[in-house]
């Protein structure tokens, strides 16, 4: 029977599941950092056998192969976390709109299993970058989760009308720079999944030029130029993925600039939104403070992009920089859906204390 008791074990659980959900997406990242997405040649089977009782000499320490199956195995995990989350919801809360936010997640794992299946089975490119976008969304679904069925959540008033919600200025800051962060993560996931390496490995210039040219001549030389560079950091002995087999084409370097000028969109959103966070509800306000972390977030995962860039790419900063990624769009989640649904009063009147009333009165 449903009721509207907070319920902590529930609430953990959305958490532990969110919390998973971006384990998995790191997961993820490094299987295309390292570029082992096809190291695992069937699905959903695992070289052969049931996927939950392969052998560990085939993939335990295997380079490639362990990294696939162990992102099949966190997804496999992952899966369970949110269909025990809905089916629980379900029976036990009395909103019939977050019943449904669970159902939907349960939809949203199944299907991210399959796009993620169908992108080994048919080889193609496309389906992985679905497979990686699916994750964002399924993630900003948790998140959601996680916060209405926070105590926190269940005591703060909700908003009966726009008025009292947070100004219209806040909420479209919030929703425009989380758009943004949205957007910004699907030109990553095409870029990944482009499987052609580092186009331009120069910060902040690419190419010695601040928009690189696009030419036959140009792109040649710096296949040429790539080329070279990756002999020299293998002699050296370092583990970088400057290049993958593929040779760079226009269209990777038009992906990259764009994704660089992106970035810079979105920083200087995060910083507007705080700052008219700040200027129209407080400093101590509850968004105030979560702009702050925001821009926080937002910075390292600037810093992590430029480090993936004049670093050549390695693995782990290249999915710390995924991470990083959804982190933020999470946060940015968070932000819209607090300042479209709750009433958080931009100051609260201070008590009068009780001896100047009875002066008043006396007076």
């Amino acid at each position: 029977m449903a009721t509207e008791k907070h319920n902590s074990w529930l609430h953990r659980l959305a958490v532990f599941t969110a919390m998973c959900t971006l384990g998995l997406i790191g997961l993820g990242a490094i299987v295309t950092s390292k570029e082992a997405g096809m190291a695992v040649p069937d699905w959903p089977q695992t070289l052969g056998h049931n996927m939950f009782i392969v052998p560990f000499k085939l993939w335990v320490g295997v380079s490639g192969i362990f990294e696939e199956h162990s992102h099949r195995l966190a997804a496999s995990f992952v899966g369970l976390l949110t269909t025990v989350l809905a089916v629980w919801l379900w029976l036990r809360d009395s909103r019939q709109w977050v019943k449904q936010l669970g159902i939907i997640a349960f939809f949203l794992v199944v299907g991210q299993g399959v796009m993620g299946g169908l992108r080994v089975t048919q080889m193609n490119q496309n389906f992985g970058i679905l497979h990686g976008m699916m994750a964002q969304i399924f993630l900003l679904v948790i998140v959601c989760l996680a916060l209405v069925t926070s105590r926190w959540w269940k005591r703060t008033p909700a908003a009966a009308d726009d008025a009292q919600r947070a100004p219209r200025v806040v909420r479209m800051h919030f929703i425009m720079a989380s758009v943004l962060i949205f957007l910004q993560l699907a030109l990553g996931a095409t870029m990944r999944h482009q499987h052609a390496g580092l186009p331009a490995w120069e910060f902040p210039k690419a190419h010695g030029q601040w928009w690189p040219a696009t030419d036959a001549e140009s792109v040649a030389r710096y296949n040429a130029e790539r080329a070279t560079l990756n002999r020299q950091l293998h002699n050296e002995g370092r583990q970088v993925f400057l290049m993958t087999g593929r040779d760079i084409l226009p269209f990777h370097l038009t992906l990259q600039m764009v994704h660089r000028v992106l970035a810079v969109l979105i920083i200087a959103l995060v910083v507007g939104t705080l700052m008219v966070v700040r200027k129209r509800l407080g400093a101590p306000h509850a968004l105030s403070r979560l702009s702050f972390v925001w821009l926080g977030i937002i910075s390292l995962q600037v810093a992590l992009g430029i480090l993936t860039v004049i670093k050549y790419k390695p693995a782990d900063i290249a999915t710390l920089h995924v991470v990083c990624g959804a982190l933020a769009l999470g946060t940015g989640a968070i932000g819209t859906f607090v300042s479209c649904q709750k009433h958080l009063p931009a100051c609260v009147a201070e008590p009068v204390p009780e001896s100047k009333t009875n002066m008043e009165a006396a007076a």
